[in-house]
Parts: structure tokens; sequence; C-alpha cells
């Protein structure tokens, strides 16, 4: 039956709760502190003197490759499994818990230099990480009108957004002030104050969200795993019936290779490539954690009035923008301190990075909701699932791409493919039909699924 009403405050606060748990691991571990660790202290400096954390980058965008792989060959078999089972809050619960486990285990890394368990805890805990984001995704369609998904999912990543920022605030002052290989005892508990961090942001989540479907019985002779498949196999051949999302699909994977660098390689690129200082690294944090969040919320209202697929396109052109100057950042410092402005190379990609932050968190958001006014409810955790197939195959081959190519050329030429993939992401989307898109997923619930 087709939701008709926005459910209960508590219910979307307790969803909305999880982002705001699980940011605490891709803010520190991926993005600001742990990638740090990870491919400038414990992976020995390699003997390239112009890119002498290379190996390290390369290390890093390897396991994440790896881990991503790992959902793509995972995240549709659980998808269906979790619809025909009515058990998504199950599934979401024991990804959060191996997150938590494999996130703390990072205090095992003993010593820089001993990579190898390392790598493996970031395949193991980004795999869950990433599995249980699929997971808490295919509730969206179950928590208010199509009309209001845009918002809904704005907010969560708004909530989101504001957890990552706690969450480096407190392991910075706590246990990591600075990334120096002097005080790698205290970098150690990087993994486990994250973990602890995500474990009790967490649990209101298990509290207050609900399953909305009703469990169906296991048929004589079946088992989860092979009607997982079978549901699979009819998810494959019924997508064919709804031509937007797979064209959707398509865009989205270029777009999250795209955010996937981005989200990995950005404050790794800030420090290597820019040079910014720890006070400036610490601005652009903060600026960039407040302008996602803002941007999550304010296009999640854009995306309710105009639509998914504009909303969608507008955040790709900023993107683009964005992207183009931070490349450029030199060129337009001597241009602007011609002018008789007095400013640093640093503080302009500061400012470059600031604006694109606000492009992070609104892209994810209009995309988790364009999937979500796409499926049908009763297929919501399969399509989910593909939409986890689509943006998690992109990112392990994004990672994977800029990880070589920094090898290759440098980091800053590797890194003008983001621009690149979003262009691709932006011409695709243009031969998506956004009405069409909705009206077959209303078709197929009004006809049985048929």
């Amino acid at each position: 039956m087709q939701v008709t009403k926005r459910a209960p405050l508590r219910e979307i606060f307790g969803w909305c709760m999880f982002d705001f748990a699980n940011s605490s691991y891709t803010t520190v571990i991926i993005t600001v502190i742990y990638c740090r660790v990870f491919a400038e202290v414990i992976v020995p400096i390699s003997s390239n003197p112009a890119n002498p954390y290379e190996d390290g980058n390369f290390l890093f965008g390897l396991a994440l490759f790896f881990s991503y792989l790992l959902v793509v060959l995972t995240g549709p078999l659980f998808g269906a499994i979790s619809d025909f089972s009515a058990k998504k809050k199950t599934f979401l619960f024991w990804s959060y818990l191996s997150c938590v486990i494999s996130t703390a285990a990072f205090w095992l890394v003993a010593t820089p230099g001993s990579w190898e368990l390392g790598f493996g805890l970031i395949i193991l805990s980004n795999f869950f990480f990433a599995s249980g984001e699929n997971f808490a995704s295919s509730f969206l369609p179950h928590l208010g009108p199509k009309e209001e998904l845009g918002k809904i999912s704005g907010y969560a990543w708004g909530v989101g957004y504001m957890g990552g920022l706690l969450s480096v605030f407190l392991v910075q002052t706590l246990v990591a002030p600075s990334i120096d290989p002097a005080i790698y005892g205290s970098l150690r508990f990087v993994g486990p104050l994250t973990a602890l961090f995500f474990l009790l942001a967490g649990i209101p989540t298990f509290l207050l969200l609900k399953e909305y479907q009703p469990a169906i019985k296991i048929p004589t002779g079946e088992s989860y795993l092979t009607i997982g498949f079978k549901q699979l196999s009819e998810s494959i051949k019924s997508i064919r019936h709804f031509k937007d999302l797979v064209i959707y699909l398509i865009s989205l994977f270029f777009s999250m290779a795209a955010l996937a660098i981005v989200i990995a390689f950005a404050f790794l690129y800030g420090n290597q490539e820019i040079k910014i200082t720890s006070g400036q690294e610490a601005t652009l944090f903060v600026m960039l954690q407040f302008f996602a969040m803002i941007g999550a919320i304010f296009f999640g209202f854009v995306q309710d009035k105009i639509g998914a697929k504009k909303t969608f396109n507008i955040t790709l052109v900023f993107w683009i923008f964005c992207l183009i100057g931070i490349y450029f950042v030199r060129e337009i410092t001597g241009f602007v301190n011609g002018l008789g402005v007095d400013i640093s190379v640093q503080w302009v990609f500061v400012i470059f990075g600031t604006l694109a932050g606000s492009g992070v968190g609104s892209t994810q958001s209009a995309s988790r909701a364009i999937v979500g006014v796409f499926s049908p409810e009763s297929k919501s955790g399969e399509f989910f699932g593909l939409w986890g197939l689509s943006g998690k195959l992109a990112a392990a081959i994004g990672v994977f791409a800029i990880g070589i190519l920094q090898k290759i050329f440098d980091l800053r030429n590797a890194f003008l493919v983001v621009a690149v993939f979003f262009f691709i992401s932006l011409i695709i989307n243009t031969f998506v039909n956004e009405k069409r898109g909705i009206e077959k997923a209303k078709d197929w619930e009004r006809n049985g699924g048929h």
C-alpha cells in the first residue's frame, strides 16, 4: 500500500540518528584523520621525493576498492533477503555492530610500518559501514509520501554532518591533536574512540525505528539464501520496467565515483598538494561540515519544490565549478592578489573547499531521494541494493583510479578526474524523465507488482 502520510516524528528522528552515528566513521576514519594516519604514518614513505605518500595513498584507495567490491557482491542479495524476511532492522543492527567492532580493532595496529592489519581492517570496517548505509536507506520510502522524501533525506544528511563534526572534535581533542609518528601511541585510540561514538549514537535508531513490512513465512524447502537469489533475479528482470531508474543509476555511477574520491582524498589533497596548515585544516573541516549540513537541508526543500532531477543536476554543476576552481587555485590566487588582495593559495583552497562542501550532502541526499521516489515500496530493499551496487561499484573504481593516477602523474592532475566524472553524470541524467519514473513506481504498486 502506498504511504500517504509522514511517519511519526520519533521514527523519523530515529532514522536520522543513524546518519548522525555513522558519520563518525566516514568522517574520522575515511575523510579526515585515520586516512592520514594510515597513508602518512603506518605505511612507509615511498622513495619518490615529489610524492612521498604515494604508496600510502595507493594502499588506502586499494583497501576501499576491495571493501566496495564486497558491498557490490552482497548488497543486492542482502536487500532482497531483507525485503522478503522483513528484517531490515536486524540487518542494519548487525552491520552497525560489526562496523563498531572492526573500527575499534584499529587499536591492534601496534606500530608504524605494520600496515597489513590496518589494510585489512579498513576493508572490513568500510564494508560493514557501506552495507549499513544501504540498509538504513531502504527505510526511506516508508517514512513519508514521495513528495516529502527529499526533505526527510535532507534532514538526515544535515544531522549526519553534525555527528561528523562532533566526532572529529572529540577525537582530535582527546587523542589526535596532530598526525605525528611521535604520538602514535595516542593515534592508536582513533579507532576505539570513533567506535564508541558510533555505538552510543546509534542506540536511538534501534529504540525508535520500526519494521514497516510484515514478515513472510519461508516456503517449505526454501531458505533466505535461495529466496534472496530468486528475489534478486526477479529484481533484475523487473527493473526493465523502470527505465528512468536504470538511466539514473548509470548517471549515479559517475557522480558516486567522483564523490568517493572527494570523501577519501580531499584532506589528503589539501595536506599533501596544497600544504594547508593545521589551523587552515580545522577551519576547512568546520566550515565544510556546516555548509554540507545547510546544503543538504536546503536542497532537500528545493527538491520537494522543483523535483529531484533538477536538484541533482544543480548540485553537479556546482561541483564542476568548485573543482575547476580547486584545480586552478594557484592561478586564481595570483589573479586575485594582482587586484590588490593579499591572500594565500591555502586560504583560497579553503574557500573553494568550503563552497564544494555544500554539494557533498545535497548530492548524496538527492541521489537517495531519487531512488526512493522511483522505487515501489514493496521492492525498496532490492532497489536500494541496486543503488548500493551502482554507488559502491563506482566508489571502488573511483578510489582505485585515483590511486593509480596519482602514481602515474601527481595528486593534482589525478584529482581532475573528479570534475570529469561529474560532467559525465550530468550529461547522462538529462535523459531521465522524473514524472515517468514516479508514475512507473505507482503503477507497479497499483497493479500488484506487474
